[in-house]
C-alpha cells in the first residue's frame, strides 16, 4: 500500500438504513445493511461453487441488502474449516465462481468474498494439514482438536501470497472485493493473541509483531485486486480470554489497517474457546450495551477514536429502532447474519418500517455449552434449504440441529477424505 493507498473517506453519521455509501475504493454500498458472513457449507464435495449458493444468494440479493459478504471462502484445499467449504486456490472453478458473484449481485448491490484460512480450528478428518503460529491446541474439552504444528517463516509468507492468490480470482470473476477474516480465532486472529502466538521471531514476540502477518497480509491482497475494489477486514474487538488479543491490541491493529487503505472494518470478538459472535458473553456486557441490542457496539466507539475507517457492527441488533440508533451513534454499516437465515427478505422491512423488529429467537438446548453450535447448525440448516429453494423453518429446534449436523457432517467428513 504505501504510497499506492487509497485516500480513506469519513462518513458522518447518518439516522437512515436506506442511505448509501461510498467506499474510499470507490463501490458505493445501496444501503446501510450487510449480510454479515456465515459459513453456509454449501460448496461441492471438491470444495466448488454450485447452484445452491447461487439460489440462496440471489434470494438474498431480492431481499434487499446492501452488501453481502460470503462465508468462510478457503485459501488452501489442505487446510478448511469445514468439510463443505469453497477453496480458491486457482481457476479451476472460474466459471462457478463467476455465476456466484452475478446471483450475489443480482439485486444491484455490491458483493465480496470472505477468505479465510483455519490453522489451528480445523480437524484431522477434514484437514491434512493442521498449522499455527505455535503449537498451541485448541482447548475445548471433549472435542478432537489436536495439537498443531508450528509454522516455518517460508509457510507464513506462502500463506500471504495465497490470501492475494485468492483475491486477484474472486475479483476477477465478478466480486466486488474480499473481506479477510481476522476474527474468531482463525489463523490471522491466532498470529494477533499472544496465547497462541508464542513465537519470538518477526511474526510474534510483542503486539508489533504479531500483527504483521494481518498486516502483510492486507497489503498483498490490495496489491492484488487494486484500489478499486472492495478491501475489507473482520477484526475481534477482544478474545474474551485470559492471555489473549486485548481490546488496546485490537485499536492498535485498527489504527494500522486505517493507515493501510482498509475500506471497511467488521467489528466481532470471541473464538471457538470462548464463542461471544453468537452472544455468549451477552451476559457480561454492560446495561446500556444490552439496551442497544448491539454485542460490540461499546468497543466500536472506541475505534472510532483512532480511525476514519466505516465501521460495521455485527451482533444482536434485531429491531430498526436499534439499528438506526447505532448510525446515529456513529456506526456506518449494520450486520445482520443469523436473522436472515429466517428471514431473508427482512432487510427490505427493516428499510420500509422503522418498527420492524426480526422475529428470530435464540436457540436453546437446555445444555449451555452445546447452545453455541446448535445455534451455528440451526442457522446452517435454513441455508440449505434457502439453497434448495425451500423456505426456511420457523419451527426447527436446536436437538433436531445437532442431530442433523452430526449425521451430515460425519458422512461428508469421510466422503472427503477418501475422495
Amino acid at each position: 500500500m504505501g504510497e499506492n493507498s487509497v485516500p480513506v473517506i469519513e462518513a458522518p453519521p447518518t439516522a437512515s438504513l436506506a442511505d448509501p455509501l461510498t467506499l474510499a475504493c470507490g463501490v458505493t454500498l445501496t444501503n446501510r445493511l450487510a449480510k454479515s458472513a456465515m459459513s453456509e457449507q454449501l460448496g461441492s464435495r471438491a470444495n466448488a461453487p454450485t447452484p445452491e449458493l447461487n439460489r440462496l444468494y440471489r434470494r438474498w440479493a431480492d431481499g434487499g441488502l446492501g452488501l453481502q459478504i460470503t462465508g468462510n471462502v478457503m485459501v488452501d484445499r489442505r487446510a478448511v474449516g469445514e468439510p463443505l467449504n469453497v477453496v480458491v486456490e486457482d481457476d479451476r472453478d472460474f466459471d462457478g465462481l463467476a455465476q456466484w458473484a452475478d446471483a450475489a449481485k443480482s439485486g444491484g448491490s455490491p458483493a465480496i468474498v470472505q477468505l479465510n484460512h483455519p490453522g489451528r480450528q480445523t480437524l484431522p478428518a477434514i484437514a491434512s494439514e493442521i498449522v499455527a503460529p505455535s503449537a498451541v491446541r485448541v482447548k475445548i474439552p471433549g472435542t478432537p482438536f489436536v495439537k498443531p504444528r508450528a509454522l516455518t517463516g517460508e509457510e507464513i509468507e506462502t500463506i500471504i501470497q495465497r490470501f492475494a492468490t485468492s483475491a486477484e480470482i474472486v475479483t476477477r470473476a465478478g466480486f466486488d472485493g474480499v473481506q479477510l477474516h481476522g476474527a474468531h480465532g482463525y489463523l490471522i486472529s491466532q498470529f494477533l493473541s499472544p496465547s497462541v502466538n508464542q513465537r519470538d521471531d518477526e511474526w510474534g514476540g510483542d503486539p508489533e509483531r504479531r500483527r504483521r502477518f494481518a498486516i502483510e497480509i492486507a497489503r498483498a491482497v490490495r496489491e492484488a485486486i487494486g484500489p478499486e475494489r472492495i478491501l475489507a477486514v473482520k477484526l475481534n474487538s477482544t478474545d474474551f480470554q485470559r492471555g489473549g488479543f486485548t481490546e488496546d491490541e485490537s485499536l492498535a491493529v485498527i489504527e494500522q489497517l486505517g493507515e493501510g487503505g482498509v475500506d471497511l472494518l467488521e467489528i466481532s470478538g470471541g473464538t471457538y474457546e470462548r464463542p461471544a459472535m453468537v452472544g455468549s458473553q451477552r451476559s457480561s456486557q454492560s446495561e446500556s450495551s444490552r439496551a442497544r441490542e448491539a454485542y460490540f457496539l461499546e468497543f466500536a466507539e472506541r475505534a472510532k477514536l483512532v480511525t476514519r475507517m466505516p465501521l460495521m457492527v455485527t451482533g444482536g441488533l434485531r429491531s430498526a429502532t436499534a439499528m438506526t440508533g447505532a448510525l446515529r451513534e456513529g456506526i456506518d454499516v449494520i450486520g445482520i447474519a443469523r436473522p436472515v437465515c429466517l428471514e431473508p427478505d427482512l432487510p427490505k422491512r427493516l428499510i420500509a418500517n422503522d418498527g420492524t423488529v426480526s422475529k428470530l429467537k435464540p436457540i436453546r438446548t437446555g445444555v449451555k455449552r452445546l447452545d453455541p453450535p446448535a445455534d451455528l447448525w440451526w442457522s446452517n440448516i435454513q441455508l440449505r434449504r434457502m439453497g434448495a429453494g425451500k423456505n426456511p423453518r420457523r419451527t426447527l429446534s436446536g436437538w433436531e440441529a445437532i442431530g442433523h449436523a452430526l449425521a451430515r457432517d460425519g458422512l461428508n467428513s469421510v466422503r472427503r477424505k477418501r475422495s
